[in-house]
């Protein structure tokens, strides 16, 4: 099985990708799927101004991106919460694709510098993932005070607590992406 995670902050001195390390290194180190991180900071796509399938020129890296997403069996995403809502680079490449979505298990994952975690973010996200028919997992991971949770190389301060919190929500995604492959066949 392979996961694909998706790190959403582009933001200078961003916190969210420490999470997204995390979860790289949880996943790797317990031998759960093959793993790897799409990290949009890296990507920097253009605003959105048409999903892909209708681009007459689509740059290579919005072809990459989405050959990643559909090659993935699940997908975990690790979104900041701005403002109550998700960053723009996050909502650029949900919009961005189509069939690469429908159906595909995704797990999400909020983070804050406050206390709540991200948990405003989760139906915006969720409504949106499910408009493009994807199978959003019913388990979440919020993280609140990010900054003060996990340093910059992902390892989090309180590490048996969040490792058994991952190892329920990671469960949930690798049950989907399983339901999902046996209803392909």
């Amino acid at each position: 099985m392979n996961i694909l995670i998706i790190s959403a902050s582009v933001r200078t001195g961003r916190n969210s990708n420490r999470v997204a390390l995390f979860f790289r290194n949880f996943i790797e180190t317990n031998k759960l799927a093959s793993v790897e991180i799409a990290d949009l900071q890296q990507y920097q796509f253009p605003v959105f101004d048409e999903r892909l399938k209708f681009q007459k020129n689509p740059s290579p890296e919005a072809v990459a991106f989405a050959a990643r997403v559909k090659a993935a069996d699940g997908v975990l995403i690790v979104t900041p919460e701005y403002n109550g809502g998700y960053p723009a680079s996050l909502k650029n490449v949900v919009d961005l694709l189509t069939d690469e979505w429908k159906r595909k298990p995704v797990a999400i994952s909020t983070v804050s510098a406050g206390g709540f975690g991200g948990m405003q973010v989760i139906i915006s996200l969720q409504y949106s993932m499910w408009k493009l028919q994807t199978w959003t997992v019913p388990a979440m991971f919020p993280v609140p005070k990010v900054a003060e949770s996990f340093d910059e190389q992902g390892n989090p301060v309180d590490k048996a607590g969040t490792e058994k919190r991952a190892k329920a929500f990671i469960d949930e995604l690798l049950w989907c992406m399983e339901a999902k492959k046996r209803m392909s066949v």
